[in-house]
């Protein structure tokens, strides 16, 4: 299946990372036909930003739905594909992209062993400072209407247990309606794009604040 619409705003995306001087560890696009599903997955170092976050996750996910939606209404789009595929354009659906965003926490960093302790310490210590991470990010994000949640995953060893993945995740949609162009879709797309770095950042300079003080106690 192609998806000439999502292409731009994958093209779109890689141009302004570049034009900001953003690398990219991971840069890629996957398809799976099975569930008419498309997707842009990218993955950006943030190890000379911070101590305590090794990078920064965005998935963008789209479907053959909401690629049929869009070129209804985009000039110059009469002969997509998809508008030949009775499925896609009876089914009536709004145009949204949905991003996720994680942070990755390095666990070494987050959580100091301390000689002489055993226990539970290091899960009582992250938690603490995590909480105050929730607490200031769902400030932040407060007027974008979105979830925001921890992936944690457990593990042991003789000093006791410890949090040996530390995610912070923000779900984001974003709706791409009334739009007649793909002129129009690629500036909507820098304006979103541009928006979620600068919440990325500042949800960066948060937990760096944070853990900061958190571990210098």
């Amino acid at each position: 299946m192609q998806y000439p619409i999502f292409n731009s705003i994958v093209n779109t995306v890689e141009s302004q990372l570049g034009k900001r001087g953003i690398s990219t560890n991971k840069f890629r696009t996957w398809k799976d036909n099975k569930i008419y599903a498309t997707g842009l997955e990218l993955n950006i170092s943030l190890q000379e930003a911070s101590s305590y976050i090794d990078s920064l996750s965005i998935n963008f996910d789209w479907d053959s739905f909401r690629e049929t939606s869009m070129a209804k209404g985009l000039e110059g789009m009469e002969s997509h594909p998809f508008l030949k595929i009775e499925p896609f354009t009876e089914t009536a659906v709004m145009p949204t992209i949905d991003v996720e965003m994680m942070w990755l926490f390095n666990i070494d960093t987050c959580q100091r062993e301390e000689p002489g302790r055993s226990g539970n310490y290091r899960i009582d210590e992250a938690s603490k400072w995590m909480e105050n991470i929730s607490n200031e990010v769902n400030e932040l994000l407060a007027d974008d209407d979105i979830i925001t949640r921890w992936h944690v995953e457990i593990d042991g060893d003789e000093n006791g247990r410890y949090l040996s993945a530390i995610n912070l995740i923000s779900y984001f949609q974003y709706q791409l309606v009334e739009l007649k162009s793909l002129n129009e879709v690629q500036d909507i797309v820098k304006r979103k794009l541009n928006d979620l770095l600068l919440k990325a950042n500042k949800v960066l300079f948060t937990s760096n604040k944070i853990l900061d003080k958190s571990l210098a106690a």
